[in-house]
């Protein structure tokens, strides 16, 4: 007789499911200023733009007008932002933007308001080499395959934290769960690794996970035979280390059942200010600079045979 009831209870629930359409209050509109720059001999560039409503998916427009001024706060050099047609931007000459130690101000200012971050330019390890493995087939990649990992040794000093960037073929590996930080060598302050190679789970970021599409639940090999592979090191700091720890665990949803218990939806963290009293204009964003190292490599046939020897 409980049994009969428990199914039946089960079978009310479901009957009762319905789909319902709330109707939503627009959120207020965010200013965003996108702005990560480096101290690379090129073209630097900062998007300013609107937040938009969720469901419409076109790209943002430009924020038109701004006065975008980028100020080295140790020398008082400063660099004026051009605005061009997606975006404002500053080429370099001969010297590129940015001394490390020292500390920039960006200062954007947009329809009378004036919005400032300030940002430390660190140093970044080289990176020592680029390694390829054979791996035998497993559970999810049904044939044998290749991995790809730099090596490289995080700067001595407590604190050093890093964004490291991986590419493959030439295309950036943007997806939320290939966000690849490091806190020192490890993934957060505490890790005792100041000063080591960084752990293997970040070396092994250079390597793309893609589900394959006519095979459900397996994955693609990383690489194969051919495929190049391209790392960058990038230097943050502290706050944008948080910051994108944060796009990290906003972008990257379970989905389905999951969500109750993931961790709520909310804007994240920004660096900017407004020096205008009383700005009646929310900002989010965030400027940091960088300097970066790199390194890349291709899976060669005498790689791949060099890799699956020394497993063997």
């Amino acid at each position: 007789m409980k049994k009969l009831l428990y199914i039946a209870s089960i079978a009310i629930f479901f009957s009762c499911e319905t789909t319902i359409f709330p109707e939503l209050n627009e959120a207020e509109e965010i200013l965003v200023i996108d702005a990560w720059l480096n101290n690379n001999l090129e073209t630097q560039e900062i998007k300013i733009t609107r937040s938009q409503p969720y469901f419409d998916s076109t790209l943002p427009a430009k924020v038109s007008g701004a006065t975008v001024v980028v100020e080295d706060m140790n020398t008082g050099e400063t660099y004026n932002f051009v605005e061009g047609e997606d975006s404002y931007t500053w080429t370099p000459g001969t010297t590129p933007l940015g001394v490390i130690d020292n500390i920039y101000r960006l200062t954007v200012t947009v329809d009378g308001e004036t919005f400032e971050a300030y940002s430390d330019l660190g140093a970044v390890p080289p990176i020592d080499s680029i390694k390829f493995s054979w791996n035998e087939e497993d559970a999810f990649i049904t044939q044998d395959y290749y991995t790809a990992e730099f090596v490289s040794t995080d700067l001595i000093g407590e604190g050093n934290t890093y964004w490291i960037k991986s590419y493959k073929n030439g295309v950036f590996l943007s997806k939320p769960d290939e966000i690849n930080i490091a806190y020192d060598a490890g993934f957060s302050a505490g890790g005792a690794v100041d000063g080591q190679v960084f752990i293997q789970p970040i070396q092994d970021g250079a390597n793309p996970f893609d589900e394959d599409p006519e095979n459900d639940g397996e994955f693609l090999p990383p690489y194969v035979i051919g495929d190049s592979v391209y790392v960058e090191i990038h230097s943050i700091n502290l706050f944008a280390f948080n910051f994108l720890q944060e796009v990290a665990i906003q972008t990257n949803r379970p989905g389905g059942f999951s969500e109750l218990f993931a961790t709520p939806l909310a804007n994240v963290s920004t660096n900017f200010s407004s020096t205008t009293e009383n700005s009646p204009t929310n900002i989010g964003g965030f400027f940091n600079i960088a300097s970066i190292s790199s390194r890349g490599g291709r899976l060669s046939q005498e790689l791949a045979d060099m890799a699956r020897e020394a497993e063997q």
